[in-house]
């Protein structure tokens, strides 16, 4: 299978010995597919005909900054027909609620880090038993409102739309960030320590990030949902 990887964002400067994003997906995916990555913020785009999936990274921008790339991308997902599979992780998660008639912004509930457990409340057919899954986060924004055709497959109390399906499309989304590593995490967390108005935050999410995670069981379920029929 050939997968376009949207790179809408990369680590901080601080944190630029990590691999970027496009690659911590490849990396999620594993090597039996072939993937591409586009830097979407320099105005490299695919041919949607040429690929047989796309996956929208994570980035700090937000949905609503007023950047020409973040419209160009919106206007990408809406036009992307819907049987392309189409995988959002985090920003990924937000942008592809927000093409498709739903609505994400900067959350009342604050910074989500560390590692988060969503609950599993509608299992499906790519997954491998539906027991909560552990997985790093990294974000202040949030799906708020959801599309009409989303429906939520897991999430918790800080992030209740945490896993989006779309019955109106090939199309799936996580909140979490199961393509980052425990010691990306670790470091994105210090990286982002000055800017907590919660001191104990950080050292609680850091904490958190010495439990076992799930990251490759999710990674598991997003190949076997590119995978299906």
């Amino acid at each position: 299978m050939k997968i376009a990887i949207l790179e809408t964002g990369r680590p901080p400067a601080r944190l630029s010995g990590f691999p970027g994003y496009g690659r911590m997906s490849a990396d999620l995916i594993g090597p039996a597919h072939a993937c591409t990555s586009f830097d979407v913020q320099a105005g490299s785009w695919p041919d949607p005909s040429a690929f047989d999936a796309v996956l929208v990274t994570g980035s700090a921008a937000g949905v609503y900054d007023p950047l020409p790339w973040i419209a160009s991308l919106i206007g990408f997902l809406r036009a992307l027909p819907p049987d392309r599979k189409l995988i959002g992780l985090c920003f990924g998660h937000q942008i592809m609620a927000e093409a498709y008639g739903g609505r994400a912004e900067k959350s009342e509930r604050g910074w989500g880090l560390g590692l988060h457990r969503y609950d599993i409340h509608a299992p499906a057919p790519f997954m491998d038993d539906p027991a909560p899954i552990a997985v790093p986060v990294s974000h202040q924004d949030q799906v708020t409102r959801l599309p009409a055709a989303a429906r939520v497959i897991g999430g918790n109390a800080h992030c209740p739309n945490g896993v989006l399906a779309y019955a109106d499309r090939a199309a799936l989304s996580f909140q979490c960030h199961p393509e980052f590593a425990p010691d990306y995490a670790r470091a994105l967390v210090r990286d982002h320590r000055a800017a907590l108005d919660d001191p104990g935050l950080a050292d609680r999410a850091l904490a958190s990030l010495d439990a076992p995670h799930d990251s490759a069981r999710v990674g598991g379920w997003i190949r076997r949902f590119l995978e299906m029929p």
